[in-house]
């Protein structure tokens, strides 16, 4: 790995460095799928962007990592690491902003996005109301968010608000982790009606509450089946289970730790199931191997809005 340290700098001048980098190594800037732009603050960068580094082993990528520091009234700056490796076709910019820059990201970010490939961004930290308004989100093809993130953990009631303005913010190709963390839990799920099962009547989702990802599979659930799926308390962490009712039989998935699970049927002998809780970097990967609009999850946010809606007018 070989890195440089550019101190009060310029966007060009890091495009330079990166073009030079390239030449002494003898590895010219070929057979990267596409740029990575990575907004984050300060206390989640390194853990950004090594899933970022890791999902990059998938998908070579350029990774712009920006991290906007200070207040705008202070002194107008950008600091950047450059970042290339001799092992891989990816390499990583780190931007600090500072000072007036921090409200004109996208012009630092722009000159630094590959030629002819997708740009994608992810927002590690905390997102904008609507990300393909947000100016570096205009740059981009898809964008990725996580609900989680920014260190909050609201209530159930919260949640369902958060996810309804997510809903009302949505664009063609926007995304979220906690609607890929459920991609296990759904195809879980699909298994179990591999044999034909009754028509389902009711079910719920376990999770600890304020989960957004529970309140995602519910409304899928719902969605798909027809029926009344509720979310309902857990010790968690997480999802830790999905009991649906069918004409007298129960279909269940049970988390039995953070790798396995149970699949239970009425009348046939239980499975124990692969059901790992996945890292951020594979979460990313799975966001990064399509580029096009995910239907199914503009659906299912839909969906928790209007229940949102429905719960906030009996409140």
């Amino acid at each position: 790995m070989t890195q440089f340290t550019l101190t009060d700098t310029t966007s060009s001048a890091i495009v330079g460095t990166l073009t030079e980098l390239r030449h002494r190594m003898g590895a010219p800037a070929l057979g990267m799928v596409l740029t990575l732009v990575v907004v984050t603050e300060e206390r989640d960068h390194y853990d950004a962007m090594r899933a970022a580094v890791e999902a990059g082993r998938e998908h070579p990528s350029r990774i712009v990592v920006v991290i906007p520091r200070g207040a705008e009234e202070e002194e107008t700056r950008l600091d950047a690491e450059v970042r290339v490796s001799e092992s891989t076709p990816g390499e990583v910019v780190l931007l600090r902003l500072y000072g007036e820059l921090i409200e004109h990201q996208d012009s630092v970010v722009s000159p630094l996005v590959l030629p002819d490939t997708p740009v994608v961004v992810w927002w590690a930290s905390e997102a904008p109301p609507v990300p393909a308004e947000d100016p570096v989100g205009r740059l981009a093809q898809r964008r990725i968010t996580d609900i989680v993130a920014g260190h909050f953990r609201p209530g159930p009631t919260e949640t369902l608000r958060m996810l309804a303005s997510r809903a009302n913010g949505y664009r063609p190709g926007d995304g979220d982790l906690a609607w890929t963390r459920l991609t296990n839990w759904r195809t879980m799920i699909g298994s179990a009606f591999d044999t034909p099962v009754p028509p389902v009547q009711r079910g719920v989702v376990e999770a600890k509450p304020g989960n957004p990802s529970a309140e995602l599979l519910a409304a899928w659930l719902s969605q798909r089946l027809g029926a009344d799926v509720r979310v309902l308390p857990s010790q968690g962490p997480g999802i830790t289970g999905v009991r649906l009712e069918a004409a007298g039989e129960e279909v269940a998935i049970t988390r039995v730790d953070s790798r396995m699970a149970q699949l239970s049927r009425t009348g046939q002998p239980d499975r124990r199931v692969a059901l790992a809780r996945r890292a951020t970097s594979e979460l990313l990967k799975e966001e990064l191997r399509h580029l096009d609009p995910d239907e199914v999850y503009e659906e299912t946010l839909r969906h928790v809005a209007a229940e949102a809606r429905t719960r906030d007018a009996f409140l």
